[in-house]
């Protein structure tokens, strides 16, 4: 084939593939916040998140992010956030991993001191962006009460987008996301012997 005819090819099905994204966009025709739900087993749930973090910040818009399960130890966004960015209302659990801890007492009342952080969020419309990272190993290990949360997520302001990250959550939860999107592990490093990377995994 020549390059003339490939070029006239690839043009007819470009012209194809805009007609449809534009009938998309078109037919597209309700203005409100969104929920996002990024699960799976594989690495970048949290990383998407705060990618969306940095997005709203562009525009201006207030942010608040409350991580429900992290290690101890400092990560990047936390310490990018804290310096760089105190507009963001920034709180995180702090206790460890649970399986660190091995303290579901002591697990249930931290879930439960984060959670009056970030409800709290979910009912303010002067927050355009809520992130709760890690909030389904709180419905999935039942540090939570899930139709509370569920509740709270649906009810939010009209205008208000969230987004919530980790693995499992529940059915009852991806049924009242507007966006599902599961993140599939192919291959991790860490299962090759190769340690968590500063700057790339924390």
């Amino acid at each position: 084939m020549s390059d003339e005819k490939k070029n006239a090819r690839h043009k007819a099905s470009m012209e194809k593939q805009k007609a449809r994204v534009d009938a998309h966009i078109e037919a597209a025709d309700t203005e409100r916040g969104v929920a996002i739900l990024l699960t799976g087993n594989g690495k970048g749930k949290s990383s998407s998140a705060f990618g969306m973090v940095m997005r709203a910040l562009g525009y201006g818009h207030k942010v608040g992010v409350v991580q429900f399960i992290k290690g101890q130890q400092l990560s990047g966004e936390e310490i990018y956030l804290r310096e760089q960015c105190p507009q963001v209302d920034f709180y995180q659990m702090g206790t460890g991993f649970t399986w660190d801890t091995q303290d579901r007492d002591g697990d249930i009342k931290a879930a439960k001191e984060t959670w009056a952080v970030a409800r709290p969020m979910l009912e303010d419309p002067a927050y355009d962006l809520v992130v709760l990272d890690e909030l389904t190993y709180m419905l999935a290990y039942n540090y939570l009460p899930e139709q509370e949360v569920l509740e709270a997520l649906e009810n939010r302001p009209a205008e208000q987008s969230v987004v919530v990250t980790g693995r499992g959550g529940g059915s009852a939860l991806q049924e009242i996301m507007d966006t599902v999107s599961e993140v599939k592990e192919v291959k991790h490093a860490f299962q090759a012997g190769i340690k968590a990377r500063r700057g790339v995994d924390y």
